[in-house]
């Protein structure tokens, strides 16, 4: 059953997001009133002001945004996936929606006075088009490139003319005029003599006297656009590791480098000699330029964001993000200031209120499955995919203990009794084991053996004598911690993802791949009701609040649910989500649920249910 009505279903509100798409390339923009950064996030582009932080969300596209631009004026924004969205900046919605692209759009640019869109299409489509920003109609379309040369990878428009833009890749390099009384776009190749490079990126001098090429090859190419001859060529001796990523030229005539190897360099326009450089994480992807370019944003694919300014060239960290998947979120006993979440080579520990990196604890190459506080708020403890618990203190990320071999196939969920004496984990083979922590060591006291595979949640009952675990297996069962034996098992035809007690611990609730939600009997298992929880797709995550009065719930259908639970009902539900939802807390105190997803996205939403 799913006993909702729509009609009295509220949005939820969503106060700010962590996380930003550092692969996407010049995916970073600065607005030209000097006041938003503009940003995607998944199927989102965010624009944040960069003064108060706070986030607008623009929603529209179906699948991860691959591509943005900003127009000359600000009148425009434009993202693309497989179809392309112009957006009103100033109403924040959407203006056009222009579809031809086959498959992924790889980049746009608008041209100097806003007249045009150019749009390139991905490996499978080829094509370039040019689009009637006014009509939102396309002009005209060609390939991208010859069939012999390889794919086009980059645009970029004159800053002088709307006729002319530049599109270059793999082996190809072309200057477009648009013909605009006989529909049509006319390229001529640029000639680079010997040199045979692939081009990442393209930035135009100002007075179009000459562009600069990036490439993969660690080079810079310029080239005059009116002849359509290389000018010169370099660094000769020092190239750029992993090649040239982005490129922005300054009114100065020199040039902002950024490498795949993470170096972002001020370099001369004139000969590309290094005049500063900085070495940041993570490969940069994008510059944006702040007004004359005083100051500018670099974004890396480690999905960090810098500021710079010109004068002093020091890198300012401003955004931290997760650049994987978020797998878990913990809130320490009783807090609400702070939470973490953790990942892929990396725990983090927030603040809530303003969405501030406090503190990283980072294990290179393994994947934290699962995390959570002591009671006593005195360490974090958590499961790896290494088959280790490792226990960190929370104020310097310092490393307590190790746990080594707790399981065979990685640990996969775990949880601490309320004394902080024990910690109960789950592998990826299916067994139950429960370890005693002492001052420096550990002892394993007791492994349960029934399920038959992963055990994805582990919840203790509040006395310390019970635990319920929930299974891939499609199994929940209800283990008691004196005898260590099985008191109850849950049987239904799913894989398990989450189980939950009510506080008063008389029923459990559960969640999985049939996108059911159970209420469940503790004291015989019995199943009492089910719910129609999701319309598609599994339900990862769910968290019944401190009252008992609310249970949240997210999962692959990218949505968060607010629900009654005595009634059954959705009061609440949250869209912001790009990617599958994999972990869900209310805090304490009831003000806010944080949400994390498969893109790495963590989402602050303000619960609709303050305490009374």
């Amino acid at each position: 059953m799913m006993a909702t009505d729509p009609e009295h279903v509220r949005n939820l509100e969503l106060e700010a997001v962590i996380g930003f798409n550092g692969g996407v390339s010049s995916g970073l923009r600065v607005h030209p009133d000097r006041e938003s950064l503009i940003y995607p996030l998944g199927c989102t582009v965010i624009v944040k002001n960069i003064k108060s932080g706070q986030q607008m969300f623009m929603h529209g596209h179906t699948n991860n945004v691959s591509c943005v631009t900003v127009s000359r004026t600000g009148h425009y924004i434009a993202s693309g996936q497989a179809d392309i969205i112009i957006w009103d900046y100033a109403k924040k919605e959407i203006y056009a929606r222009l579809q031809l692209h086959k498959a992924k759009v790889e980049a746009l640019v608008f041209s100097p006075n806003d007249k045009y869109l150019v749009s390139l299409g991905g490996q499978d489509d080829g094509s370039i088009i040019v689009w009637n920003v006014e009509s939102r109609e396309a002009i005209c379309g060609s390939p991208a490139s010859a069939h012999s040369t390889g794919h086009c990878y980059t645009i970029a428009y004159s800053n002088q003319s709307d006729s002319i833009f530049i599109s270059a890749g793999c082996g190809n390099m072309r200057v477009w005029e648009l013909d605009l009384s006989n529909r049509k776009i006319r390229p001529t190749d640029c000639q680079t003599g010997q040199l045979k490079r692939t081009v990442n990126c393209i930035a135009i001098s100002e007075d179009d006297s000459f562009f600069f090429c990036g490439t993969t090859s660690g080079d810079i190419l310029k080239v005059n656009p009116k002849t359509k001859l290389l000018n010169s060529c370099g660094p000769i001796k020092q190239k750029f590791s992993k090649g040239v990523s982005s490129i922005k030229v300054l009114k100065t005539g020199d040039i902002l480098v950024g490498s795949g190897g993470g170096m972002f360099t001020l370099c001369s326009g004139v000969n590309f000699k290094t005049i500063k450089k900085v070495e940041l994480e993570g490969g940069v992807t994008s510059i944006a330029l702040r007004g004359e370019g005083h100051q500018f944003f670099v974004g890396t694919d480690a999905a960090q964001i810098y500021r710079f300014s010109y004068t002093d060239f020091e890198p300012d960290l401003i955004s931290t993000n997760h650049n994987s998947a978020v797998q878990d979120v913990a809130f320490p006993f009783g807090s609400s200031e702070l939470f973490a979440t953790c990942s892929k080579g990396d725990i983090r520990v927030w603040y809530t209120d303003t969405s501030k990196e406090l503190l990283r604890i980072t294990v290179p190459n393994m994947t934290c499955n699962a995390l959570d506080f002591m009671q006593d708020g005195r360490s974090i403890f958590s499961a790896w995919n290494d088959g280790k618990i490792r226990i960190f203190t929370p104020e310097t990320g310092r490393l307590i203990l190790i746990i080594h071999n707790a399981h065979s196939m990685g640990v996969t969920a775990i949880a601490g009794t309320r004394d902080c004496r024990r910690i109960i984990s789950g592998g990826g083979e299916g067994q139950i084991r429960v370890w005693e922590i002492l001052q420096r060591s550990y002892r394993l006291v007791e492994t349960m053996k029934e399920h038959k595979a992963s055990v994805n949640a582990i919840k203790i009952k509040s006395n310390d004598k019970e635990c319920v675990t929930a299974s891939s297996d499609g199994a929940c069962i209800i283990w008691d911690l004196v005898r260590f034996v099985r008191n109850q098992m849950v049987l239904a035809n799913t894989l398990f993802r989450g189980v939950c007690y009510h506080p008063e611990e008389f029923q459990i609730i559960t969640c999985g791949t049939d996108r059911k939600i159970g209420y469940w009997e503790v004291y015989d298992g019995s199943a009492i009701i089910e719910l129609e929880g999701s319309l598609s797709g599994a339900i990862n995550g769910m968290h019944v609040s401190h009252d008992g009065n609310h249970f949240v719930t997210g999962g692959d259908e990218k949505l968060l649910k607010v629900w009654n639970y005595m009634k059954g009902t959705v009061s609440n539900i949250g869209t912001g989500h790009s990617g599958s939802i994999t972990a869900i807390k209310i805090c304490c105190n009831n003000k806010h649920i944080i949400s994390t997803s498969a893109d790495g996205a963590v989402l602050r939403w303000k619960f609709p249910h303050p305490p009374s």
